[in-house]
């Protein structure tokens, strides 16, 4: 089935943001997620806060989002980064770890033993289709929403397929917003099957509604049985959808 066979140019197609292409395209993108040794977390986010974001500017690294998951057992830190490409990736982060103000920091605020437990790191690209993400904080807060697909072996074309003509539209249809979308880059495990993104909501309860509408929509219905048709089969595995729901920190500049 092609894809004017089973994407129909609906009015929640017509809802996708004009700007298609995401501030910053063919930048180099990383996903860090730092989980905080027992009662370190408060220290975590005061170093960001004082201390890691400013350097990072002085490296040449540009600040995205910073949150804590709402349900945060493991004490995590979730943010992004965001670089011209890889290259200046790494020269920016040698240059971090190098210097002198970044030592002292990380001295004065482990004297009472490490803040991290542990460190994941995700290097990412913006899907053709994701909006432009605009730091910026608004009033009043919002929540935002961390989903990770996982397709079957060959299924991720097909998936961008149905967000890029459909899912983005649907989801403004009812009432969330696209902040950004990307694949991971090339040679990562899982480069081949994931699609990981951000929504915002006005609240907790809000995303829930927003959902519901979502799924009871005759025109998903129709977008969703087609576009499996056309692949096969569900274009995601067995509990292959993941979502977080996040709370952006007092200094993140996307908020």
């Amino acid at each position: 089935m092609t894809r004017r066979q089973f994407v129909h140019r609906s009015a929640a197609t017509l809802l996708l943001p004009a700007a298609v292409r995401a501030e910053g395209a063919g930048r180099c993108y990383e996903l860090r997620v730092y989980a905080a040794h027992p009662g370190k977390l408060d220290a975590l986010n005061a170093r960001f806060r004082d201390h890691t974001c400013a350097l990072f500017k002085k490296h040449g690294m540009t600040n995205g989002g910073y949150f804590m998951p709402v349900e945060n057992a493991e004490r995590k830190l979730v943010y992004f980064l965001l670089y011209a490409d890889r290259a200046a990736r790494d020269a920016s982060w040698k240059a971090f770890m190098a210097d002198p103000d970044w030592k002292r920091a990380a001295a004065a605020s482990e004297k009472d033993g490490p803040l991290v437990a542990k460190v994941e790191s995700q290097m990412l690209e913006t899907t053709d289709f994701s909006p432009e993400c605009k730091l910026e904080r608004k009033t009043p807060e919002r929540v935002f929403e961390w989903r990770t697909y996982t397709t079957p072996a060959k299924l991720l074309p097909n998936l961008l397929e149905r967000f890029r003509g459909n899912t983005c539209g649907l989801f403004t249809k009812h009432g969330m917003t696209n902040v950004i979308y990307w694949t991971l880059a090339s040679g990562q495990p899982g480069a081949d099957v994931t699609l990981t993104y951000l929504l915002a909501h006005a609240s907790a309860e809000a995303a829930a509604a927003s959902f519901k509408a979502f799924r009871a929509d005759p025109e998903w219905t129709r977008v969703r049985e087609a576009s499996e048709k056309a692949a096969g089969g569900s274009l995601t595995v067995a509990d292959g959808v993941k979502s977080v729901m996040m709370v952006p920190t007092d200094y993140s500049p996307l908020a």
